[in-house]
């Protein structure tokens, strides 16, 4: 159901923009990351352009007690009228997301990457591996 609407949503409107809020914004009701969608009528979806709005530097998240403020959106106002690729700013051609799906969820593609866990088998399995080669090449080609 959901995909449909995201579907009739992108071909029947214009989803111009998605503003991705950052985790806190809405506590203490939700600590999740929340996206804003920005659509008209002018037509069906060509291209979505998402902004990722930063945290202020030495915030970890918003919280009831430390919401966002107004003044934190003057780069996003910016950005509006004169958009273009940045650090936190890309776009994502319509048939890409309907390919897809319909979803709308994208990762800033220029973000850094989070730390990938292995599965504890696969992991115990590499550091064997690495020590067996270690042990052989310490011991001069031969393996205890």
């Amino acid at each position: 159901m959901c995909a449909r609407i995201k579907e009739k949503l992108l071909k029947e409107f214009n989803l111009h923009t998605i503003v991705r809020l950052p985790s806190g914004v809405f506590a203490p009701y939700t600590g999740i990351p929340t996206n804003l969608l920005f659509f008209d009528r002018s037509g069906p979806t060509r291209e979505v352009w998402y902004y990722e709005q930063p945290l202020p530097e030495g915030l970890k998240n918003y919280t009831k007690t430390a919401p966002i403020q107004f003044e934190e959106f003057a780069t996003l106002c910016q950005w509006w009228g004169k958009r273009k690729d940045m650090d936190n700013s890309w776009k994502v051609p319509a048939a890409e997301l309907l390919a897809n799906g319909c979803n709308l969820d994208r990762k800033n593609p220029r973000a850094k990457q989070d730390i990938t866990h292995l599965p504890p088998a696969q992991l115990a399995a590499d550091i064997l591996k690495k020590c067996k080669r270690r042990l052989k090449s310490a011991a001069g080609g031969s393996c205890v």
